[in-house]
């Protein structure tokens, strides 16, 4: 017969094991619940086709956020804050962006859309996002965005706010 504490030990390894278990399939589980409920903002990494007609009745206000992650010494913002377009037609803006490091780095931006259930018709031509981004320190780079906004986006919605959030990706780069 085991003694209490080598029971106790083994439900403890079993809970550990359950734990991390649960902490491994967090992710996958995270992203199917927001597939399924269209919350969370995630846009889609690959290129979009152009949209197909301009709705010219209609406006729609894209605000745009650039963010750096804590420890990456970079300048990264839009160089518009705030345009109206109208669903359908393309437009193009550009991210500033300086390495202020005394070496080379690389970052990677990454998107997200407000209100979570418009990402999906935001639409992205062009992306610098698509890529990693590599700058030598002290440099400068335009960092194009082409996009339209799908005439097909709910009526209720006419603010969308597109943040990025820039990453420092040099160190797995160099793996």
């Amino acid at each position: 017969m085991a003694t209490k504490s080598t029971r106790s030990a083994r439900r403890l390894l079993l809970l550990a094991v359950v734990m991390f278990g649960f902490a491994f399939a967090l992710v996958p589980l995270y992203d199917v619940f927001c597939e399924v409920t269209g919350i969370n903002g995630k846009t889609d990494t690959e290129a979009a086709a152009s949209s197909a007609g301009i709705d010219q009745d209609r406006l729609v206000t894209i605000e745009f956020i650039a963010y750096i992650n804590p420890g990456m010494r970079w300048t990264f913002e839009p160089q518009v804050n705030q345009m109206q377009v109208h669903p359908g037609a393309t437009h193009t803006i550009n991210y500033l962006a300086t390495n202020n490091a005394r070496y080379d780095t690389i970052g990677q931006a990454v998107p997200s859309v407000s209100p979570g259930l418009a990402a999906q018709y935001l639409n992205k031509i062009e992306c610098f996002c698509f890529n990693r981004q590599p700058l030598p320190r002290g440099e400068d780079a335009s960092l194009p965005l082409i996009f339209y906004v799908d005439p097909e986006l709910p009526d209720d919605i006419n603010h969308l706010t597109l943040a990025y959030t820039l990453f420092d990706v040099t160190a797995s780069a160099e793996e």
